[in-house]
């Protein structure tokens, strides 16, 4: 009887998980010298004690999205009607959908996690494999978890703030969840035995995300005084918020919660006040220009609020370009 030789897998399968396999290894050693590094890049911010070394981090992350990323997204968006941009976007929240009720799960929301179950249903079937976010519609909220606010919700701090090379702003904690979702990625399995398939799917994953992101760092550029304060002050809080869904505890020590710090309106800015006349009969009406306004007039309008960056990844755990 002849005996069957084993099937050989194609070299180029092997090539990329090979590279994933190498990716992994790199991710893991980059966190341990982050923490090996953490004495020797101390500063006085207690959330931020390797600052010096993100902030370097920042600055290739920042080059790299504006040579890189932020043309091909400003390309994707521009030639891309809205309704097209909204479908791929529906799609791939349908998919980490998934993700979100398994960690509604674990954080013991069972409700919203059965009430994830029933969109990613709804949207999978009526909603056309996930094109049209019907569930919504319907009255099924959507909701956002991962394994980073499940760590949170669990009682693990989110350790200090880091920077990681091409995925942007994040923290211990939250680097171990993005691990963690990465393991059990919809896309991960559904393509695991097309590899091609799966590269275009996360590539075009990133490339809407970052277009979706466009208006957002807009902002940062024109309102933060320091973009990199700015930003890791926006994502530490907006995390906090999203691990207590909306209604954080307050901190034991208040100077913890960092202050976004904005750019001053200029006289540019304001709008131009009527000159004040004087009457004889009402010489003290006239003041001089610095003068305060009276207390009937309107008080200045206040700084542009700061935006809602996404972490780890807007609508997703997967990899997210840095902004």
């Amino acid at each position: 009887m002849a005996k069957t030789r084993p099937a050989q897998k194609n070299p180029g399968t092997l090539y990329m998980t090979s590279l994933a396999a190498r990716l992994r290894i790199s991710f893991l050693l980059g966190l341990l010298s982050l923490m090996l590094l953490g004495g020797c890049a101390s500063t006085n911010n207690p959330r931020d004690p390797l600052e010096p070394l993100n902030r370097v981090i920042y600055k290739i992350n920042d080059g790299l999205d504006k040579i890189v990323m932020k043309p091909v997204a400003t390309v994707y968006k521009g030639v891309l009607p809205q309704f097209v941009r909204t479908g791929v976007t529906n799609f791939y929240n349908n998919l980490y959908d998934v993700i979100t009720a398994l960690n509604n799960l674990l954080q013991g929301k069972v409700g919203d996690a059965v009430s994830d179950v029933v969109r990613v249903g709804m949207n999978t079937t009526v909603g056309l494999v996930g094109f049209i976010d019907v569930a919504t519609e319907v009255g099924f909220e959507k909701h956002k978890e991962d394994f980073g606010q499940t760590l949170g919700r669990w009682g693990i701090r989110d350790g200090p703030y880091l920077q990681i090379p091409f995925f942007g702003p994040s923290s211990f904690r939250d680097a171990v969840g993005t691990f963690v979702d990465f393991k059990v990625d919809p896309i991960r399995w559904i393509w695991r035995n097309h590899i091609p398939t799966r590269n275009s799917v996360w590539g075009l994953y990133i490339v809407n995300l970052r277009a979706n992101l466009l208006d957002s760092t807009k902002i940062l550029d024109e309102a933060a005084l320091d973009p990199y304060e700015f930003q890791r002050d926006a994502y530490l809080q907006r995390r906090r918020n999203l691990v207590y869904d909306g209604n954080p505890p307050p901190e034991k020590d208040e100077e913890e919660i960092p202050e976004i710090k904005t750019k001053p309106r200029t006289e540019l800015d304001e709008p131009a006040s009527p000159p004040s006349v004087a009457t004889p009969d009402a010489p003290q009406a006239a003041a001089p220009a610095e003068a305060a306004p009276p207390a009937g007039d309107q008080p200045p309008q206040a700084p542009a609020a700061a935006p809602q960056l996404p972490a780890n990844s807007a609508e997703a755990p997967a990899p997210s370009p840095a902004i």
